[in-house]
């Protein structure tokens, strides 16, 4: 057990990890904070809230449409705003109060 401690205490102050997470992080700027509730919020709230009416909806289109791409389209609009992911919403949180810290 103390091999793994010592082992990840060493992944932990190397400098090429320090390195890598100060890339991931988003910038304490307005199009940092815009992006992460842009891409990772927004998202998860919308589908949470009208998911079923867009999956429904998405449903009439797919049936109705003509072309192979408004077909796909509306596949993408489902799979996107169909279902909420807990996940993708505690970790947009999570990237908004890093960017503070």
């Amino acid at each position: 057990m103390e091999e793994i401690k010592e082992k990840a205490r060493k992944f932990k102050e190397h400098p090429a990890t320090k390195e890598a997470l100060k890339s991931l992080k988003p910038t304490k700027s307005f199009w940092g904070i815009f992006s992460v509730i842009l891409f990772f919020i927004l998202p998860e709230i919308v589908a949470f809230n009208w998911g079923e009416e867009i999956t429904l909806l998405c449903q009439e289109h797919i049936k109705d449409s003509s072309s192979l791409i408004d077909e796909y389209f509306y596949k993408a609009v489902e799979m996107m705003f169909g279902e909420g992911s807990w996940f993708n919403l505690i970790f947009g949180l999570g990237l908004l109060v890093w960017l503070f810290f």
